[in-house]
């Protein structure tokens, strides 16, 4: 499938002559050792050494606020039933209080990323933070069911506004296309890595302590974050250099994605505790149906649209954000499921339900280290199609045996939990190349939005259309084929 958008034919990690240093294991500079474009060995880098240290230092304080925003999205999910009890909450106050983060940081991401470009990316980000650590301050003081979903809304404002201006950022610290490529490559694993990082974590912690602890790593990242911005991460001109003048904030369409994604997204959220013919369904998500509705007619008549609609015209970019969003949704899927199932009906402990996920982590690790090398070699098309598949044999073994209490864990849950990761983290990887290949810099911010709004909606979206579904494992074989389509739909992209 090609693109209908000029694309550097050796840029990003899709191919062309590789550097050394390509590879991008865990979280090191995309480059290797430098922030700049494609370097041949020897190459001397403007700047030198203290340059390279900036740059490093630069990702990976990037990449630190990225896993977090992520990890504050599933930190909730395994102590929800002890919060539940703690506030006596039924079923859909439960539901609420996890989506809340979720619905306003998917409903603003798209005005964050024009903000972003407005403004320029350290600013929005800065200022994201703020909001974001404030919000996370306050959460664990509250007295009630109110004030921690205040909080929980408050923290997905703050996410909003912090993950596309991280992108704008990280497309001013990696202006060569191959190094963009590299460091995306990386940048598409973290947030799988955050999800599997809040699961993991947020059990062992509110176990040593309460569901109030899980809430320190968000406030202690925020806090280190604001302090080395200033020093590590470039102050760029809103926008990059080639960006046009005079951009207008677009507030019809920012408005009216905003109230239109949130309330669709909500209505779509309490399909779990009420019915689908419901007034608490159909209401808000039938009215963001039509303000979506309202903003695509919208942006056809704007002259300098929020989601310009050429931006989603290219093929590659279809298929990428698709793939993240699917992916997203399966990882989702399963840790909901699979947490559920290990305290509900096993009576496990925080402690050992997030203790199951421990081999999950390691593929996801494992799988990650892989990815870069195999993009550069392969084409982020083609290992997105991996990923998906392996990711569909995975689900599609555990929808075979089930996720109730009378399957083993060692021999019956444990092979898909392997699978599943290991082709996410690929797919990840890959599809965040395919949807940011070939961005100018002034529209990275609009890119970060795009991407993480994917990667919000996923969820939402075919989390809820899968559970209506039937029982656990038909929802798990319903995902199973939504990716081995999507992989033979992407398979044959370079």
């Amino acid at each position: 499938m090609s693109s209908t958008t000029a694309r550097e034919p050796a840029g990003g990690a899709a191919g062309g002559r590789r550097t050394a240093g390509s590879g991008t294991p865990g979280l090191r500079t995309p480059e290797g050792r430098t922030g700049g474009g494609a370097r041949t060995p020897g190459e001397h880098t403007p700047g030198g050494p203290a340059r390279e240290l900036r740059t490093r230092g630069g990702f990976a304080l990037l990449a630190a606020v990225q896993m977090t925003l992520i990890f504050t999205l599933a930190s909730l999910a395994v102590p929800l039933p002890r919060i539940g009890t703690e506030f006596a909450l039924d079923r859909a106050q439960l539901i609420l209080l996890s989506a809340a983060y979720g619905l306003t940081f998917a409903g603003l991401l798209l005005f964050g990323g024009r903000l972003a470009d407005r403004f320029g990316g350290r600013r929005i980000l800065t200022s994201g933070l703020l909001v974001f650590g404030a919000a996370s301050a306050l959460a664990p003081l509250a007295p009630g069911y109110e004030a921690l979903l205040a909080a929980r809304f408050g923290q997905g404002v703050g996410a909003a506004l912090v993950a596309p201006a991280a992108m704008a950022v990280l497309r001013s610290l990696f202006p060569g296309p191959a190094a963009y490529g590299r460091a995306m490559a990386t940048w598409g694993g973290l947030s799988v890595l955050g999800a599997t990082a809040g699961n993991l974590l947020s059990g062992v912690i509110s176990a040593a302590t309460s569901w109030r602890g899980t809430f320190a790593v968000p406030v202690a990242v925020t806090v280190v974050a604001l302090l080395l911005a200033p020093r590590v991460l470039p102050g760029t001109a809103p926008g990059g250099d080639h960006a046009p003048r005079s951009r207008s904030l677009d507030l019809p369409g920012a408005l009216l994605a905003t109230t239109g994604i949130t309330l669709a997204s909500l209505g779509l959220v309490l399909t779990d505790a009420h019915p689908w013919g419901s007034a608490p369904v159909l209401v808000p998500l039938l009215a963001g149906l039509v303000l979506l509705a309202a903003f695509g007619a919208v942006e056809r008549r704007t002259a300098d649209p929020l989601l310009p609609p050429d931006f989603l015209r290219d093929g590659r970019r279809a298929l990428g954000l698709a793939a993240i969003g699917l992916t997203a949704t399966g990882m989702a899927t399963v840790f909901i499921l699979l947490s559920l199932s290990f305290q509900q009906q096993r009576g496990w402990d925080e402690l050992r339900a997030s203790a199951a996920f421990v081999p999950f982590a390691v593929a996801l690790l494992g799988s990650g280290r892989l990815a870069g090398p195999l993009i550069g070699r392969y084409g982020p098309g083609r290992v997105t199609a991996a990923g998906l598949g392996t990711a569909a044999a995975g689900l599609g073994l555990l929808a075979a045996t089930g996720v109730d209490a009378s399957v083993p864990y060692a021999y019956g849950l444990l092979p898909g939990l392997l699978l599943l990761p290991a082709g996410g983290a690929l797919s990840f990887s890959a599809a965040a190349v395919l949807t940011t290949e070939g961005v100018p810099a002034h529209r990275a911010g609009l890119a970060g939005g795009v991407l993480n709004t994917a990667m919000e909606l996923g969820p939402t979206v075919v989390f809820a259309a899968l559970l209506t579904l039937g029982g656990d494992a038909v929802s798990l074989a319903a995902a199973a084929a939504l990716f081995t389509a999507l992989a033979v739909l992407t398979i044959r992209v370079k």
